[in-house]
């Protein structure tokens, strides 16, 4: 695969980015940061979440270890994401190129990439990674200069649209799955706790992030765990599994032998592979 296919399956990505990144440049300048320290922060971290929160903790004037629990806690996904793309890697890939997909893996990026069909090479990675890059750094920045001129008023509903955001991302799979359902219920009520009652409500936002997070995700693991997946067979788009996979087998074989002549020279043979007759 190469770096041009890359880019061409990280538009939908890059463009999905610039409005998710104009929105933290505008709000990032709302908070009272001045333009070039929301562009400094995409630059260098690339994580949506993790810079939103980021930012916010900042604006509070949160601790340096509360900002780097919290960054540890959203961003611990990353580390799974990457064992796993790293098993469909190519095989030629290098340390350092390993070290450069490492820094461009984003929830979006890992899904185009394990869609693939072959092994992922470092330039397709590298296509995909800069091309949406590109949209988070350039939305950034356009968001950062916009929110210097916008009107108070329309900074004030850039900030709903982040919540806007998360709710169009959560809303959908609540839908079709009780275990993230489980999840956002139960994070909603221990943020609520959080918020509400006294003596808990004196910890800061920082730390409530991540008590919250914790706590909901081991909720879901011990409620829904993970189920080891049995061999399964795939073929034109359906998924088999054990029982059907000597089907499946079977039958491409079968399909193998029409296509070169084997299967009618047996029927014709009386079924006998020696070319006898019974």
């Amino acid at each position: 695969m190469r770096f041009r296919h890359g880019c061409r399956d990280g538009i939908p990505i890059m463009l999905g980015y610039l409005t998710v990144s104009f929105t933290f440049g505008v709000s990032c300048v709302a908070k009272g940061f001045t333009w070039w320290m929301p562009l400094l922060c995409s630059v260098t971290n690339y994580t949506g979440t993790g810079q939103f929160a980021g930012m916010d903790l900042i604006a509070a004037a949160g601790s340096v270890a509360e900002l780097v629990a919290t960054m540890l806690v959203i961003n611990a996904r990353y580390a799974l994401m990457g064992v796993s793309l790293s098993q469909k890697l190519d095989k030629k890939t290098t340390v350092w190129q390993r070290l450069i997909i490492a820094f461009g893996l984003t929830d979006e990026n890992y899904a185009v990439s394990m869609r693939q069909l072959k092994d992922v090479t470092f330039e397709y990675f590298l296509g995909v990674s800069l091309t949406a890059y590109a949209g988070w750094v350039g939305g950034t920045l356009l968001g950062a200069l916009a929110g210097n001129v916008l009107p108070q008023s329309l900074l004030s509903a850039f900030g709903i649209a982040l919540y806007a955001m998360f709710i169009a991302i959560v809303i959908p799979p609540c839908r079709t799955s009780k275990a993230v359902l489980t999840v956002v219920l139960t994070a909603i009520a221990t943020s609520c706790l959080f918020y509400y009652v006294p003596g808990l409500n004196k910890l800061s936002s920082g730390w409530a992030i991540i008590v919250c997070g914790v706590f909901s995700s081991a909720i879901g693991a011990i409620f829904f765990p993970i189920r080891p997946a049995t061999e399964h067979v795939k073929t034109d788009g359906v998924i088999f599994g054990n029982a059907s996979a000597n089907a499946v087998s079977q039958n491409g074989e079968i399909l193998e032998k029409v296509e070169t002549g084997k299967e009618n020279s047996d029927v014709c043979n009386g079924g006998d592979k020696n070319g006898g007759t019974q």
